[in-house]
């Protein structure tokens, strides 16, 4: 079975989300802080297993631009200057299908290192 595919992308830039809906039926709101801090990009991911980075202070940061990549995925362009993440669709819907549980491990993580959310 093929992962879902996006029918639809709306950037709602003054609730910071960005709305994503798939050929599957879900439709999925995900704050541009909850992509940012979940970017694919190497910069966050890191290099290899094992080097993921916690990315703090990102509460107030949105999505500049959204810009196509091929017929696959999208890029994100943040108003921080992040632009190195390519979301792919099955990125973007585990993203949404996930949320929940990643953004709690997020908050728990950012208090574990006591960072927070604003800059």
């Amino acid at each position: 079975m093929t992962a879902p595919r996006p029918t639809e992308i709306v950037l709602h830039r003054a609730a910071r989300t960005l709305e994503v809906a798939f050929d599957s039926g879900e439709r999925f709101e995900l704050p541009a802080e909850y992509l940012r801090t979940h970017s694919p990009s190497a910069e966050v991911q890191g290099h290899g297993p094992g080097q993921r980075v916690l990315v703090g202070g990102k509460g107030a940061v949105n999505i500049a631009a959204i810009e196509p990549v091929g017929q696959y995925a999208v890029l994100l362009r943040f108003d921080d200057g992040h632009d190195t993440g390519i979301f792919a669709w099955d990125t973007l819907y585990a993203l949404g299908r996930d949320q929940a549980r990643n953004w709690q491990a997020y908050l728990d993580a950012l208090q574990r290192a006591g960072l927070s959310r604003q800059a």
